[in-house]
């Protein structure tokens, strides 16, 4: 029996997932995985955090595109940005 033989993909298309870029493929796709099977998402890079629709299903792999940021990561960036805010607050105190 052969790979993938068998097997439904644990993907459908227009789902979406939160997802993390593992590696970057040949054609320079970002790579991820869901549920163990690959899905390329152009337009990424190694440590992305992004939230991705499914947008075609093959037997062995999937494509995706990018339609947001990552819950975490948004929180992590809104984080960032509160600190920056605080920063300038001080400064302007110091003048």
């Amino acid at each position: 029996m052969g790979i993938g033989f068998g097997v439904t993909p644990p993907v459908k298309e227009g789902d979406k997932y939160d997802v993390k870029i593992e590696d970057i493929g040949k054609e320079g796709d970002g790579v991820a995985k869901v549920n163990n099977f690959v899905v390329f998402i152009p337009n990424t890079k190694v440590g992305d955090e992004v939230t991705i629709k499914v947008t075609k299903v093959l037997r062995t792999l999937a494509f995706g595109e990018v339609v947001g940021e990552s819950e975490g990561e948004a929180e992590e960036e809104e984080t960032l940005e509160e600190e920056e805010e605080e920063e300038d607050i001080e400064t302007i105190e110091l003048d």
